[in-house]
């Protein structure tokens, strides 16, 4: 026989979803900046050898 009810679980598989998804969204970024920082930081350092 089938369950009545909501189903198991899909509450918190969608929670865990979520905050994995802003996980992986807040290291993109944030990588993402470090490399544009250090872009900036060998850009400034080729200017000042020429």
């Amino acid at each position: 026989m089938a369950k009545k009810g909501k189903a198991k679980n899909t509450l918190n598989k969608a929670k865990h979803a979520k905050l994995m998804g802003r996980k992986k969204n807040k290291l993109k970024k944030e990588a993402a900046l470090r490399k544009e920082r250090l872009k900036s930081i060998i850009q400034k350092s080729q200017e000042s050898k020429n």
